[in-house]
């Protein structure tokens, strides 16, 4: 625990919200984000006295960006950024052109890698609470933490030296590899350091290919050229050989990274103009658990480990994803509080998956192994092109990457009745495609077709039950919604395209519960609603119940959509 200064006693006491977040990087922005689409009080604050402006995490995934779609968030990234990014791999005086577009990926809307700083996620991020009257409170230090049963008490040390207790129903540590809520909520962090360093700098360089990744691979190190744009072109990283590790963290200079680059390039590349340089190290660890009572980790606090493959930022918005809808349900009274013990069931072991994976890759490209060095130097320049010639492999690598192949079917949330064996199956992503969806209604007899998507049409917050086929009576909307009012939607699918992308036959009917976070819930073939209205017992609260326990000041569904 922190130690506190003398005035505690004298905490300035605010205002009860349901949810306090801690840190406002991407994760813990995302995450407001999401509260704020349900209606949810709460406040995020952050010890920084501004935001990030350094570049940072670089890319995207496809993933991220449809988790953010429903929000609006998801447009703007793509309108910044760069999704054309071409790779070269310069190895041995050869120059290598590695193929990862057109990849043949058509279930989502975001079939690429998007290159955007860090910096600028965030502040795109930022805007989008702004809209809806939410400011980051910043120059803000928790100092203490007390986790009880009915709810959290947090102690804050402002910029100005004055303390304020803050009581919460919970609270998220999105506040980084160092996270202070973890400590404070006895949460360990195992996991090593590794002992290579690097050099990180955001700079000009004359001499390289423009809107390309370059990666530089030699017998004792690395080098990469990532395009940025902004703060400046080029986002460098390079790792420094054994004999030139630093002691310390001490100062860069332009005239010791352009040494790393002409020892390790052999084109003639001048940097100039450096907006921000540092060297680094890198570490591989995770929180040994998510959850403390009614404490929450989410993002960097819960998991950090190597660039490798551009996932830590996406894992952690992704975290944020999953965390969300189950915080805003359960604080509104309309999912019991047993849904926020399926947080660390789905994304502790996805940090798990996420850090082993990195580290082999870590590995790979950085060990000075003999048997190592051959294979970074002489076969992954002869094999990598090969496998990526092949739309299969490509797509295998993107699906991977990209994190659209994360599934959830272990989780007590996937749940599968009679004839649900065929993709997507509970616990999947729903895939996306599109859609012509009919508007008008019996009495005006206007049906015009307008074009949309099958995530357009689950964006909603909240549950969405998807009908499948011809094969449902005029009154299975009514039969389901009846005791959930609009916490369930329902939509009625009967085009061919669509069926089978769902994995329902032409002839077929089956219905798909969909999560509020796009991933299939509860999968049934036929028409009979038994089983589905045994998971919305299971995991809804009636209306009636939700009116008469839910907390003050939470705005019923029907206001916030």
């Amino acid at each position: 625990m922190s130690m506190l200064p003398a005035v505690i006693d004298k905490a300035e006491n605010s205002p009860g919200v349901e949810v306090l977040v801690v840190g406002a990087g991407p994760t813990g922005l995302a995450l407001a984000v999401e509260l704020a689409r349900y209606g949810i009080r709460f406040r995020i604050i952050d010890q920084a006295l501004d935001r990030a402006h350094e570049s940072r995490a670089l890319a995207i995934q496809s993933r991220t960006l449809e988790v953010l779609t429903a929000s609006g968030v998801a447009a703007d990234l793509v309108e910044a950024g760069n999704r054309a990014v071409q790779v070269r791999m310069h190895v041995r005086h050869r120059v290598i052109p590695l193929l990862l577009f057109n990849i043949g990926v058509s279930d989502t809307a975001f079939p690429y890698l998007l290159f955007l700083s860090q910096a600028e996620t965030e502040r795109l991020l930022a805007a989008h609470l702004a809209l809806r009257a939410v400011a980051v409170e910043r120059g803000l230090e928790l100092l203490a933490l007390r986790l009880g049963g009915d709810g959290t008490v947090a102690t804050i040390r402002h910029d100005d030296g004055h303390i304020e207790t803050v009581h919460a129903s919970y609270v998220v540590g999105c506040d980084g590899a160092h996270s202070t809520v973890r400590q404070l909520a006895g949460i360990e962090f195992e996991g090593s350091a590794y002992p290579q360093a690097f050099v990180l700098a955001d700079l000009e360089a004359e001499g390289l290919e423009a809107g390309a990744v370059h990666t530089f691979l030699s017998d004792h190190s690395l080098l990469f050229f990532f395009p940025l744009g902004r703060p400046a072109t080029w986002r460098l990283i390079a790792m420094r050989a054994p004999a030139d590790a630093p002691s310390g963290e001490g100062e860069v200079t332009l005239a010791d990274v352009q040494a790393l680059v002409d020892a390790h390039s052999d084109l003639p590349i001048r940097l100039h103009d450096p907006v921000w340089m540092t060297n680094f190290h890198l570490q591989n660890r995770g929180a040994t658990q998510y959850r403390s009572g009614r404490a929450f980790l989410a993002g960097d606090a819960a998991h950090i480990h190597s660039p490798a493959g551009a996932q830590g930022m996406n894992t952690g918005i992704q975290d944020a994803a999953n965390l969300g809808w189950k915080l805003a349900l359960a604080v509104r009274g309309d999912a019991p509080a047993a849904i926020l013990d399926t947080y660390e069931a789905e994304r502790a072991p996805v940090g798990r998956a996420v850090r082993h994976f990195t580290d082999r890759a870590f590995l790979a490209v950085t060990s000075s192994s003999p048997v190592t060095r051959v294979f970074r130097t002489r076969v992954m320049p002869r094999i990598l092109p090969l496998a990526l010639s092949f739309r299969a492999g490509r797509r295998f690598a993107f699906r991977s990457l990209s994190e659209l192949g994360i599934t959830y079917r272990g989780s007590v949330l996937a749940s599968a009745g009679a004839g649900s064996r065929r993709a997507p199956r509970p616990g999947d992503r729903l895939p996306d495609m599109p859609l012509t969806r009919q508007q008008g209604t019996a009495r005006t007899r206007i049906h015009a077709l307008a074009p949309t998507s099958l995530h357009a049409l689950v964006a909603a917050p909240g549950w969405h039950l998807l009908l499948c086929g011809r094969g449902w009576t005029a009154y299975a909307d009514e039969d389901v919604t009846a005791g959930f009012g609009q916490l369930v939607r329902v939509h009625r699918l009967s085009q061919k395209q669509t069926l089978g992308r769902l994995g329902v036959g032409a002839r077929g009917t089956a219905l798909l519960l969909v999560r509020p976070d796009g991933r299939v819930a509860y999968r049934s073939g036929g028409v009979d609603l038994t089983g589905l209205h045994a998971y919305l017992d299971q995991w809804m609260v009636t209306a009636a119940s939700r009116e008469s326990s839910r907390p003050a000041g939470v705005v019923p569904f029907p206001n916030v959509w």
